[in-house]
């Protein structure tokens, strides 16, 4: 078992090296950043599905870290310190762990503790170009270390928010159906909740406290919640800042009073969501539905026409790839492309590698700007196991 366990470190340390070995030749620079990071940068940016399976601890000092979930974040941060400005290009690679509970148990492919080797590019002002890129080198670094039979699946976040903002929703109602985007069950029932006037549950502690804050303006409403849990004795400790907790009860307290959602409205996002197919078949779908609805998503239709243009050119077999509309993949900073490599015996939620462009998280980690960012990463324990046919 010793030996096995051994050879399997030997063999997973060899393709790490191959990676970014193939990384460095096509001009990313290796980096290192820390594994204990701050807590709330990640608990702000991942989104819910991470937030709640990072390993949060608070140190002798009082400060609240973590324990890294991805590497995304962490290199995005290691350009900001060496870029305040946020003016530069840069291309990073790396390889390393993450950490992540794992609700049903730790397994082979989804482990507490697993190996990411990926890459960021920073601030390439072609961003169908840096898009393109990315995936090809991604694509291209499974395929070195031996991966035959993959499927590719895309998606892409902006697409789907140009139809939000084609619907001419009103601005809270476009702003909860991006934030619920990432997790479709939720989403689907906020949808048919919202298109039925129905108001949300107003019992309990929770809805008691939103209808206090009605009307109230930011700042006043963390004052009432902080005073509310002072007199409860309750601690703010975990996953929820003061302000995010007021943020939400005050959102909670607008659904009371909110008016339904147009009918056809939730027909066309249910539509527009429910088409997953072949890249060129997907967006003829797409097409069809938006002029049925009178909405003009030309622009980013036609972005999403030319990479993939671009890919076939580039050698991508696109009928070994799916487009789907409701695909976000976990991580909530995505705001463009997003993609995934998936292998055989592997299913849609054990991608060996995937990515997407996230160009709006720079400038909430503290850039004085957006800047264009897309990356990818490499699950390297699922890479080997499709590689080397390990069963899961």
């Amino acid at each position: 078992m010793v030996a096995e366990s051994a050879k399997a470190f030997e063999a997973l340390e060899a393709q790490a090296r191959a990676l970014l070995d193939l990384f460095a030749r096509a001009g990313y620079e290796p980096v290192a950043p820390a594994i204990i990071q701050p807590a709330g940068v990640f608990l702000d940016q991942v989104g819910e599905q991470v937030r709640s399976r990072t390993y949060v601890f608070t140190d002798l000092a009082g400060e609240e870290l973590c324990l890294r979930p991805d590497l995304t974040v962490p290199v995005s941060r290691l350009y900001l310190e060496r870029h305040p400005d946020a003016g530069a290009q840069a291309r990073y690679c790396y390889n390393g762990p993450a950490f992540r509970f794992q609700p049903l148990g730790p397994s082979a492919t989804h482990p507490r503790e697993f190996r990411q080797a990926g890459i960021e590019c920073f601030g390439a002002p072609d961003k169908e170009s840096a898009d393109v890129e990315v995936l090809l080198l991604a694509v291209e670094a499974v395929k070195s270390a031996g991966l035959r039979e993959y499927w590719l699946r895309f998606g892409d976040i902006a697409l789907f928010y140009a139809l939000i903002d084609a619907l001419q929703l009103p601005e809270r109602w476009r702003l909860k159906l991006r934030h619920y985007f990432w997790r479709p069950p939720v989403f689907h029932a906020l949808l048919a909740r919202l298109a039925k006037g129905e108001r949300p549950d107003s019992d309990g502690l929770a809805g008691a406290l939103a209808e206090k804050l009605a009307g109230e303006t930011q700042e006043a409403a963390e004052e009432t919640v902080a005073a509310y849990l002072d007199r409860k004795g309750i601690p703010l400790a975990g996953n929820r800042s003061l302000r995010e907790i007021a943020t939400r009860l005050l959102d909670h307290a607008a659904d009371l009073r909110a008016a339904p959602l147009p009918k056809e409205v939730a027909t066309v996002i249910d539509y527009y969501l429910a088409v997953s197919a072949a890249p060129r078949e997907a967006t003829e779908k797409i097409a069809m539905i938006a002029k049925g609805a009178g909405l003009d998503i030309d622009p980013g239709l036609d972005a999403v026409l030319r990479r993939f243009d671009r890919l076939e050119r580039d050698g991508i077999d696109l009928t070994r790839a799916t487009f789907a509309t409701e695909f976000g993949r976990k991580l909530e900073y995505y705001s463009g492309l997003v993609f995934q490599v998936e292998a055989a015996g592997l299913d849609e939620n054990e991608p060996v590698a995937g990515g997407g462009r996230y160009d709006n998280l720079l400038a909430a980690l503290g850039a004085p700007r957006d800047v264009p960012a897309v990356g990818s990463a490499i699950h390297t324990e699922r890479l080997l196991a499709a590689v080397e046919k390990v069963s899961p």
